[in-house]
């Protein structure tokens, strides 16, 4: 129980593997900051600037969840709640921006961090 069959561990907590080789996991797809993610219990996702504080827990929409049974969605999963951790809200790594029209001598360089918030997906429940 926990390997895959070419000695590789399963990161499902307590799960059997299928004949396939492969891990039963339940899965959710949630949506935050107009994007969506798919995640599974102890993922860490790095999503857009949340307004919370760190060691603060979130609750994010779903869309879908995917477990052994199949893959449920819309109505099925209204129910159905996903939380997580904030680990940190920080910057991204600086991106360079540079326009120019040519023949006119006119340049612009501007740089951008993105804000973004690491969170980490503590329960699926569905």
């Amino acid at each position: 129980m926990g390997f895959w069959k070419d000695g590789g561990f399963c990161h499902a907590y307590g799960s059997e593997l299928e004949l396939t080789g492969r891990c039963k996991e339940m899965y959710a797809i949630i949506e935050t900051g107009g994007k969506q993610y798919k995640v599974s219990n102890g993922d860490v996702v790095y999503v857009e600037k949340l307004n919370a504080e760190n060691d603060a827990v979130v609750e994010f929409k779903v869309l879908a969840v995917g477990t052994d049974d199949g893959i449920k969605f819309g109505s099925d999963v209204e129910a159905a709640k996903v939380t997580g951790k904030v680990i940190k809200t920080a910057k991204g790594k600086k991106i360079t921006v540079f326009t120019y029209k040519p023949k006119k001598s006119v340049k612009r360089k501007m740089g951008h961090r993105q804000f973004y918030t690491k969170v980490e997906i503590q329960s699926i429940e569905a």
